[in-house]
């Protein structure tokens, strides 16, 4: 037995940090897409749950504490069902970058053992992983409310291009929502449906990541990405995505996305150009064209 699942890269649209809870957590509201770049997680029948891990940000990740582990233990607990079995995850997505990497990998295990044991997820798992792990879960465009596990139907999008760029740094989301105070924001009113990607980011530029400005003050860098973005011409938007420090920027069409990721191959930094909205049907492909630069 043999299977795999791809774990897409998570993109914040726009992300309105509405409230704080009793608890400390703070709420949210966020139109989140997953562009076709991620890591490839396999599995595979074993004696028992191990992990391996490749790729070019496999280093330093601590496998025993890692959310693949984490999300097959809880997956286990949960149904009664031991995962017995063998995880090869090839990491290509930037570690504590914003973009659900490791929320995206706890949910393609979660996907995966599901499959295996015909099982369904239970509801409140995937939260107990993360708070990107419910969406991350669906992998497909959708808005995001509460904590990350209210999920409701995304507007209808439009064909779009976008350049994700990360500058090779790993950013803290507890320090940058100790750093956000507020005021918070509304949630967002969004005057869809979009027909083109004009319409859609005009509309998108309306809004914010609340988290910007704040991770801006602990990590500068995240300013000159922004600015190398917006430099280019064909930029209709660009942004950060979740709590940083990876950034993005939309285009009219994959085509100039992946022509403008060429001119931002500055040394360190993880740049990746593509179609926004184009679904991956297929894990076994190798969609894996970011690149550590």
């Amino acid at each position: 037995m043999v299977a795999a699942e791809f774990a897409r890269a998570k993109v914040n649209l726009f992300l309105h940090v509405t409230g704080r809870r009793k608890d400390g957590y703070h709420t949210l509201d966020s139109l989140a897409i997953f562009p076709p770049v991620g890591d490839l997680l396999r599995m595979d029948a074993a004696p028992e749950l191990s992990l391996h891990v490749s790729g070019p940000f496999a280093s330093g990740l601590n496998t025993e504490k890692n959310l693949v582990v984490q999300a097959a233990r809880l997956f286990g607990k949960a149904t009664g069902r031991v995962p017995a079995c063998s995880f090869s995850l090839h990491k290509v997505l930037p570690v504590s970058s914003g973009i659900g990497g490791g929320s995206a990998d706890a949910a393609a295990t979660l996907r995966l053992l599901a499959r295996h044991f015909d099982e369904a997820i239970p509801a409140d798992l995937p939260l107990n992983l993360g708070a990107d792990v419910p969406v991350c879960v669906l992998s497909e465009p959708a808005r995001m409310a509460g904590i990350g596990e209210i999920l409701t139907e995304a507007p209808k999008l439009p064909n779009i291009g976008i350049v994700l760029v990360n500058p090779g740094l790993h950013v803290s989301t507890q320090a940058i929502f100790q750093a956000c105070r507020g005021p918070f924001s509304p949630p967002a009113r969004l005057s869809s449906p979009w027909f083109t990607a004009e319409s859609m980011a005009k509309d998108l530029s309306r809004l914010s990541n609340d988290l910007e400005a704040p991770a801006v003050v602990l990590v500068p860098i995240i300013a000159d990405v922004l600015a190398a973005l917006r430099m280019n011409q064909n930029c209709l938007l660009a942004r950060m995505s979740g709590s940083g420090a990876t950034c993005f920027g939309l285009f009219r069409s994959a085509n100039e996305a992946t022509e403008a990721a060429k001119s931002l191959a500055y040394p360190g930094w993880w740049v990746w150009g593509g179609s926004g909205t184009t679904p991956v049907t297929d894990p076994r492909c190798d969609h894996h064209t970011g690149q550590a630069r």
